[in-house]
């Protein structure tokens, strides 16, 4: 039997249904990587990004791991001048989670979620179950019931 991560907990006291998904994962390991291990279509995995603006406030934003954050499009969102990535030593410290093991789910403390609208296609979609191997698929209506977030576009386009 696998171990649940605190996140399936989170969701089980919910009685949010999930499926969780185990891999041999490492830190350095893309979600690109993460996806092709799965067998999942990468626009349905999402990673997690912990970022901090101009105001100190920090913003969590949730998108495909084939995508990059446009930065000036998420401030946008959450109606900041200007955010920028939180340093990778900053993360643990902050939300309780490692690089490449964070989730939207099960912060230390609740920050403002913004999910990249191209979300509300997919019936449900993966994301960390908050540790490195470990993935949890969910629809973003139950999500909806554990953590208030809102969807805006805010991935950078194509070249």
């Amino acid at each position: 039997m696998e171990e649940k991560t605190n996140v399936m907990r989170l969701l089980e006291q919910k009685k949010i249904p999930y499926k969780s998904h185990t891999y041999q994962g490492t830190p350095s390991m893309s979600g690109e990587e993460v996806a092709a291990v799965l067998g999942q279509d990468p626009a349905k995995v999402f990673k997690t990004l912990v970022t901090v603006a101009k105001s100190r406030q920090n913003y969590v934003f949730v998108i495909p791991v084939g995508k990059e954050l446009d930065l000036k499009k998420a401030a946008k969102a959450v109606g900041e001048k200007s955010i920028d990535m939180l340093k990778a030593k900053e993360l643990l410290p902050l939300t309780g989670y490692v690089h490449g093991g964070c989730s939207p789910v099960g912060m230390k403390k609740f920050f403002k979620t913004t999910i990249d609208e191209s979300v509300l296609g997919h019936g449900a979609f993966c994301f960390s179950a908050g540790k490195i191997g470990y993935q949890v698929e969910v629809s973003p209506a139950e999500l909806a019931k554990l953590i208030p977030y809102q969807t805006a576009d805010i991935t950078a386009d194509e070249p």
